[in-house]
């Protein structure tokens, strides 16, 4: 009787925790996102180099991400986890006393590397200490502590902006990251490390880095003739990474899961559609709103948080309703409503309405609810315990290449509409022509994750137990 208490206080300790670090990465980067233009206005940035204030965090945490999920899953969980939670505080000490635009983004790299950590075990986590039964459940108010953030990031980030400037935004980091940190340490009890005694995969994980790291920068340059050589060079490294990968004894990213395991690879891939569909959303509303809206951040902040207040709202049903209906297919469904909301939103103009706006808001916070937690539960019970870790930060990779990747077309669009140009009333019309096209792509983006969603299948209890140990 006394080990299923302690059970559960662990269980629901690991829950506070996962919700603190939830909130914490999210909150922090959409808060980032409606400052931007006061950013790119103290220092002068043109609308590209402001993109990699966000893309420099994004970028980071993707290539530490796998590494990490994997240094968790041999070493600890806990202890990776407390790492992370403790460089991402102190990264935003640093974001508030940065002087110049490159110790900005040399602090968003840090902060990149600290939220890298947090991604690859808070979930890992949680998945190894919550009931079979209620994983879609604890997911969901995971998931809900993820909206909340990014609920309250354009909002208080608004405020906070408008009435004490920028950089007071990373001082809500602080007290959330050492409350964290206090309670992995002090109160949650154990270690988790199934794969404790595995070879870590150095060489892949080097090759990993420096594929996303030519991938993405390459993108970022584009349509400049440089571009496609860096580009040209991703994919070479992304071959050598396949084959080295699929030929070494203890690999970074067990290739077998994405071959063999059709229910992980196609849910995996439908989060990274969704991810490249609908991340840039925030950031191209943020401009139209500031710029051609004329709206102060704190006013823009009040309209987007319609989108994360609807996820909110929407998580913990769509979590608890993945309990009990196939996960793939209310995934689906939430796919097909963010379609729906991306078409809608190409569609704005100088004249739209708020109004007109909040609704589409509305119906694109409610398809990422419904997508998000059931499709998270669907990856996490599609693996077994020993590969925990790896699924988790297979998924954040995937939803940091998404948002990268949804980065890169939006700086694409707006070098190809605008130039390297600092946004003045004369690009306004470049800027909405970008924008207009991007909403378009992620439309079409989406629509191809709405099949991939659909082809994951029925989950197969066989496929659990395909590894990296069994190979």
């Amino acid at each position: 009787m006394g080990n299923v208490e302690e059970k559960s206080g662990d269980y629901k300790i690991a829950l506070f925790i996962a919700v603190l670090a939830g909130f914490l990465t999210p909150f922090d980067l959409s808060a980032v996102n409606i400052a931007l233009p006061t950013i790119g206005r103290e220092f002068a940035m043109d609308a590209v180099s402001m993109s990699w204030i966000p893309t420099a965090y994004l970028l980071t945490s993707a290539i530490f991400l796998v590494p990490i999920g994997r240094v968790a899953d041999i070493y600890g969980r806990k202890k990776v986890c407390t790492v992370g939670l403790s460089l991402f505080t102190l990264a935003s000490i640093s974001m508030i006393l940065s002087p110049i635009v490159p110790f900005i983004i040399l602090s968003r790299v840090w902060q990149g590397v600290g939220g890298a950590f947090i991604f690859g075990t808070a979930i890992a986590i949680l998945t190894s200490l919550a009931p079979r039964g209620e994983r879609g459940k604890a997911l969901g108010i995971y998931t809900t502590a993820v909206y909340l953030g990014l609920s309250f990031g354009p909002s208080i980030g608004g405020f906070m902006t408008d009435h004490l400037g920028w950089r007071s935004i990373f001082l809500i980091n602080i007290p959330i990251g050492v409350v964290a940190v206090s309670l992995l340490i002090f109160r949650l009890r154990g270690e988790w490390a199934d794969a404790q005694g595995e070879r870590f995969d150095l060489h892949g994980s080097l090759l990993y880095g420096l594929m996303l790291l030519a991938l993405i920068y390459g993108l970022s340059m584009l349509p400049s003739t440089e571009a496609t050589g860096i580009i040209l060079a991703g994919a070479a490294l992304f071959i050598l990474f396949l084959w080295y990968e699929w030929h070494t004894r203890s690999p970074l990213i067990d290739l077998y899961l994405f071959r063999y395991n059709r229910r992980f690879a196609f849910s995996n891939l439908a989060a990274l559609l969704n991810y490249s569909a609908t991340f840039a959303v925030t950031f191209f509303l943020s401009l139209y709103l500031q710029y051609i809206g004329r709206l102060s951040p704190s006013e823009a902040g009040l309209i987007l948080i319609v989108q994360p207040v609807i996820q909110a709202l929407f998580a913990s049903s769509a979590g608890y309703l993945s309990d009990r209906v196939d996960p793939g297919k209310v995934a689906s469904a939430g796919m097909a409503l963010n379609a729906i909301a991306l078409l809608s939103l190409a569609l704005l103009d100088e004249g739209s309405s708020i109004a007109h706006l909040g609704i589409i808001l509305f119906v694109m916070g409610a398809g990422l609810a419904f997508f998000s937690s059931p499709n998270t539960n669907a990856i996490m019970s599609s693996v077994e315990p020993k590969c925990y870790g790896v699924a988790s930060g297979t998924l954040g990779t995937m939803r940091l290449m998404g948002q990268m990747l949804s980065m890169a077309i939006a700086m694409m669009l707006i070098a190809i509409f605008m130039g390297r140009v600092e946004i003045i009333p004369e690009q306004y019309s470049g800027l909405l022509g970008a924008m207009k096209a991007g909403f378009l792509v992620f439309a079409c983006l989406c629509i191809v994750g709405i099949f991939a969603s659909l082809s994951r299948g029925e989950a197969v209890e066989e496929e659990r137990g395909i590894c990296r140990v069994d190979r």
